[in-house]
């Protein structure tokens, strides 16, 4: 599988590649602390490819990894749509801990950003973090 990534390591900017380029889509009051990105060639059940968390070293934009599998899957709930993202670890810091704080501070900014936005209540919020050959969650919310 072909991942692309759209957000580099400790961006506050949130982007999306489109026919133009990479464009900015919001700005976050937190820093990414993974690279952000998709699996070319998929679909998400919210009509975009399917999102990757890319542990490791800063990537910068454009960039792209092959996998054959991921680590795992960050269960997440935006826009009240299932909105998943793969888990890819490459090297260095991990821990499952901070990746659901993150995350559940993410889910927060989100609500905000679609009341502000859209003018709308929406129903986001981070469901766990399952690790490849687990049947467990390994953090909860």
């Amino acid at each position: 599988m072909k991942i692309v990534i759209e957000t580099p390591k400790y961006s506050f900017w949130k982007y999306q590649k489109t026919d133009k380029g990479y464009e900015r889509t919001f700005f976050s009051p937190l820093p990414t602390i993974f690279n952000y990105g998709f699996v070319e060639g998929t679909t998400g059940p919210d009509g975009m490819e399917e999102d990757v968390v890319v542990l490791g070293p800063r990537l910068p934009r454009g960039s792209t990894l092959e996998r054959e599998n991921f680590n795992g899957t960050v269960m997440f709930l935006d826009n009240s749509i299932r909105d998943d993202k793969k888990l890819v670890y490459i090297s260095g810091f991990r821990s499952p801990v901070v990746l659901a704080f993150y995350f559940r501070l993410y889910a927060l900014f989100k609500i905000f950003l679609y009341a502000f936005r859209e003018g709308k209540i929406s129903r986001c919020r981070f469901e766990g973090i399952v690790l490849e050959g687990s049947d467990r969650k390994n953090c909860h919310n």
